[in-house]
C-alpha cells in the first residue's frame, strides 16, 4: 500500500469486527480494532516503515515542501524510528540523518543513531560531528504520556517542543526549519518565541493525525539565528 502525494494511503479495506475474548477488557479489544482498521497502520507495515507517525511526517513534508536531497536533518525522540527512516528515504545519500533516544534504536540504512540525553552534556557536540555540519532541519515528534487533564498534558507536550527548541537552535543554519509535536490551541508563549527566530511559523495537522487526537504540529522555517531571540 503507497502513499498519495498528501500522505494518504491509496488502498481501503472492509473494516475488521472483533469478538469480545473472555480475558481481554473492552478498551483492549477497541484498541486491537482502531489498530487493525486504521489504514496507515497497514500501509506502514506493508512499506517497512517502524510506526504510523512515518505518514504524519510523509503529510507534513508534502505540504511543506521540506526534507530535500542533500540537507542535514536531526531527529529528536526518533524511537522507534519511523520518522528517521522517512528523512533518509528523502535527503538521499547525499545528505545526513542523525537519529538521538536515550531509548535504543535498531540500526537505520543512511541514518547515524545516537543513544544518548539530547539535553546531557557533549551532547551538542556529538550530534554536530554526526552532522558534519549545521543541520536544516531539527524535528521532533516526543510527546508525554496524557493524563486526560487537558491544561496539563497540554503544558508537558509545550514544555518537550521548548526543549527541542532549545536544542535546535545552536544547531541550526540559517534558513533552517524546525517541526515539532504541540498540541491544538499551541502555546501563546513558545509561539511568540519562535516567531522572533523564524521568519514564517504555522500549525499543521497531517492526514495520519487521528481525528479523535488533539495533537497538531508547528512547523517553523527561515531560521535567522539566536541573537535575534531573547537573551
Amino acid at each position: 500500500m503507497s502513499a498519495r502525494g498528501d500522505g494518504r494511503p491509496q488502498k481501503r479495506r472492509a473494516p475488521v469486527k472483533l469478538k469480545r475474548a473472555r480475558r481481554r477488557k473492552a478498551s483492549s479489544t477497541r484498541w486491537l480494532e482502531r489498530q487493525l482498521n486504521d489504514p496507515y497502520v497497514r500501509a506502514a507495515r506493508e512499506a517497512g516503515y517502524r510506526s504510523r507517525a512515518a505518514y504524519k511526517l510523509i503529510g507534513l513534508a508534502e505540504s511543506a515542501d521540506i526534507l530535500k536531497p542533500g540537507q542535514r536533518v536531526v531527529d529528536l525522540g526518533a524511537a522507534p524510528g519511523g520518522w528517521s527512516q522517512v528523512a533518509a528515504q528523502r535527503v538521499g545519500r547525499t545528505g545526513r540523518v542523525v537519529a538521538v533516544d536515550t531509548t535504543e534504536i535498531e540500526p537505520i540504512d543512511g541514518v547515524t543513531v545516537l543513544t544518548m540525553d539530547a539535553c546531557g552534556e557533549d551532547a551538542l557536540d556529538a550530534i554536530r560531528a554526526a552532522l558534519g555540519g549545521p543541520a536544516d532541519l531539527v524535528m521532533s515528534d516526543m510527546a508525554a504520556p496524557t493524563t486526560g487533564h487537558a491544561p496539563t498534558d497540554r503544558l508537558r507536550v509545550s514544555a518537550l517542543c521548548e526543549t527541542a527548541l532549545d536544542i535546535a537552535e545552536p544547531l541550526l543554519a540559517p534558513s533552517g526549519c524546525f517541526l515539532a509535536k504541540l498540541r491544538q490551541g499551541g502555546d501563546g508563549e513558545l509561539q511568540v518565541r519562535l516567531r522572533q527566530v523564524f521568519a514564517r511559523v504555522r500549525n499543521a495537522k497531517p492526514p495520519a493525525s487521528r481525528s479523535d487526537s488533539a495533537e497538531s504540529y508547528v512547523l517553523a522555517t527561515g531560521y535567522s539565528g539566536r541573537e535575534s531571540g531573547p537573551s
